[in-house]
């Protein structure tokens, strides 16, 4: 982590210097908005944590509910969302405060009528990520997001007791085109509105979302006609893995799955409750909670389970929808306007929480959406670039329906369908949808966001449109071990890797030292192209460099000067630009992820963390084609008018940790 950039500066160093002008908690609404949240879940939080840290984007998040959440929801953090937590700063208190999930095993009737442990698989398969498959209370995961805003240069909270009513979009109008119509939702406010309007509304508003009915979207697909519930209990047991993920299937009363929570006490259940008629709603049924604990007694039997408490409880019907777009822009229309209004998480794609994707998956899509609404509203890209978000996204979210679709099939099936087979299926289907469900299959298309594979030889462990899968390494200038992709935090900064070839020390005669005179000093270097005046230079694009050689084999004062940036107010050196593989740990980050040892190459990473383009050192077409298909090249008049993309200068941007 590093601070202390512009100054020395006493306290939380994750508490940023506030900007001059911003809004604080409890004044009247402003009349107009760059960006307009609608809902405070995960989608919501995630989208304004990274808006709050760009000090003139005036965000605005509303919420119908009149506080945060306490408890309930989602509870399920997959590997990759625990990486973007890393970007934000928060992945170790959720790694120190949650329940890791090492370990899922299968119950089912074995002689007679009795239930025993039939398989056992380990959970997050070795060498995908660096980061664990956890769960915790959903309301946690939004005090960390609240906590990153509170102190975020714009001190951005949310507003309770509103939620958007309608709104319409004026084509022609080239400020603020969404007029949103607010209505109060707190006691004695009920009925009354107000107006506000904004450059871009961002519907994360629920599967119910006002958002999506006012643009026309609609969820299409199908229910499968389920009954189950959902209770967080503290209770007594004497069933074996009560600390362990568990899928229990008994004879004749169904399916129950046993998730630990945080806390070591707490657990949750899904219990299968009922089929429902075709046309019949689950709140027909009249269930509560006293009828999901009998069902799920009745299912763990002979095992015992008496609650001693309640925490929270929900009964639901499974359902797999989807809309046609994630924004307000028809298909034949897409040439000739840009998105103004963009869903997120349930108000676009819904589903089962078996897979525990729907936190998940929602976070994604506003990790997606952050950066480009960023650099679209720093002047730094055309608005077009948000094209690109319903594309990437919806495909995302398609695959994740499709996925639902047949695992809930699979976890509420019968047991004829196990029989004969040495694992039972849900078992076999767990492990072949590991790497879906730790969220690391989703690989983005080609196009302007993620270069064609022409030279992905030279790294194939980083394909294209895949997120980064990080690597062990050396901090240069330290000695110190760590992840190599912990140095990118969030933002909207794209990060450039070099990893040199074999016997280039970063000497001037060498290839990365060529590179990165280039880039720092070439007109046509996206470095030069796409940097606005007056700021550091790695604004835009951070280059670090990673070697092959042990890290006492390297001279950080022979590194190029673009390596050892001068930055921020005092001009200070940035020491943790360059990398070694980890030869004292045996860990060869050129090994592990297939780089070519002999040509080396460039690794570009969206701000997203995924891989947008895999290069080789010498040739800088390429590389100026790529940026130039995204940002904005900042000529003389431009460049008064782009905003950093990073807090710096005047607010240090959080870096390697």
């Amino acid at each position: 982590m590093q601070y202390h950039v512009d100054g020395f500066r006493p306290g939380d160093p994750d508490v940023l210097p506030a900007a001059a002008e911003h809004r604080r908690a409890g004044q009247p609404l402003p009349p107009t908005v760059d960006v307009l949240i609608a809902g405070s879940g995960p989608a919501g939080l995630c989208l304004a944590a990274q808006l709050a840290r760009v000090p003139r984007i005036r965000t605005l998040l509303v919420e119908p509910k009149l506080g945060p959440m306490e408890k309930g929801q989602a509870d399920g953090i997959s590997v990759r969302s625990m990486e973007m937590f890393q970007a934000f700063g928060f992945a170790e208190r959720v790694m120190r405060e949650a329940v890791w999930i090492n370990e899922t095993t299968f119950w089912a009737p074995a002689a007679g009528a009795a239930l025993a442990r039939v398989a056992r698989v380990q959970d997050v398969p070795d060498g995908v990520s660096e980061m664990p498959h956890v769960l915790i209370n959903q309301a946690r995961v939004h005090d960390f997001f609240l906590e990153v805003m509170r102190n975020a240069p714009t001190r951005l909270t949310p507003d309770y007791g509103l939620r958007v009513a309608t709104l319409a979009i004026d084509p022609a109008a080239a400020e603020h085109p969404v007029t949103v119509t607010l209505e109060h939702t707190a006691p004695g406010r009920e009925g009354q509105t107000s107006t506000v309007r904004a450059n871009y509304v961002v519907g994360c508003d629920g599967a119910r979302s006002n958002v999506r009915r006012a643009i026309g979207g609609a969820l299409h697909g199908d229910a499968a006609h389920q009954a189950w519930g959902v209770m967080d209990v503290l209770a007594v047991t004497d069933f074996p893995d009560w600390r362990m993920k568990s899928f229990v299937r008994s004879r004749l009363e169904g399916t129950l799955m046993v998730l630990p929570r945080e806390g070591g006490y707490l657990v949750r259940l899904y219990v299968e409750l009922d089929q429902l008629g075709e046309h019949e709603r689950v709140a027909e049924r009249g269930l509560d909670a006293e009828d999901i604990i009998a069902k799920a007694q009745r299912i763990l039997a002979p095992f015992t389970l008496e609650v001693k408490e309640v925490v929270w409880w929900s009964i639901y019907e499974i359902g797999h929808r989807l809309t046609d777009k994630f924004d307000d822009v028809p298909e034949d229309q897409v040439a000739s306007r840009t998105p103004r209004v963009l869903l997120a998480g349930d108000a676009c794609h819904t589903h089962s929480p078996k897979a525990g994707q729907g936190m998940n998956v929602s976070m994604g899509d506003t990790f997606n959406l952050g950066w480009k609404l960023i650099s679209v509203l720093t002047g730094r890209a055309e608005p077009s670039l948000l094209h690109s978000y319903s594309g990437e996204r919806r495909a995302a979210a398609k695959g994740l329906v499709e996925f639902d679709h047949r695992w809930s099939r699979v976890v509420g099936g019968q047991l004829a369908d196990d029989a004969h087979d040495e694992l039972p299926r849900v078992a076999r289907e767990f492990v072949d949808n590991l790497p879906f469900t730790c969220g690391l299959t989703i690989q983005y298309e080609a196009g302007a966001l993620n270069g064609p594979p022409e030279h992905q030889h030279l790294a194939r462990g980083f394909p294209i449109g895949k997120r980064l899968h990080s690597a062990p390494v050396v901090r240069l200038a330290d000695a110190r071990p760590m992840q190599l992709g912990h140095c990118i935090t969030v933002g909207a900064r794209f990060t450039l890797f070099l990893f040199a070839p074999a016997g280039d020390v970063g000497a001037p005669a060498g290839v990365v030292a060529a590179l990165c005179d280039w880039l720092e000093h070439d007109a046509a270097s996206p470095l030069r192209r796409h940097g606005a005046e007056g700021e550091d230079v790695d604004a835009v694009v951070d280059v670090r460099a990673v070697f092959a050689q042990d890290f006492r084999a390297l001279d950080f004062a022979r590194m190029p000067t673009l390596l050892r940036p001068h930055v921020g107010r005092l001009g200070l050196c940035d020491y943790e630009k360059v990398f070694c593989a980890d030869a004292r740990r045996g860990e060869d980050i050129f090994e592990q992820r297939g780089i070519d040892r002999a040509a080396g190459c460039i690794v570009v990473v969206r701000p997203d963390q995924y891989v947008g383009h895999v290069l080789p050192l010498s040739p800088r077409g390429e590389l100026t084609a790529y940026f130039g298909g995204i940002l904005r090249q900042q000529g003389a008049g431009e460049r008064r008018n782009a905003q950093p993309l990073s807090p710096r200068p005047g607010t240090p941007p959080r870096a390697c940790s």
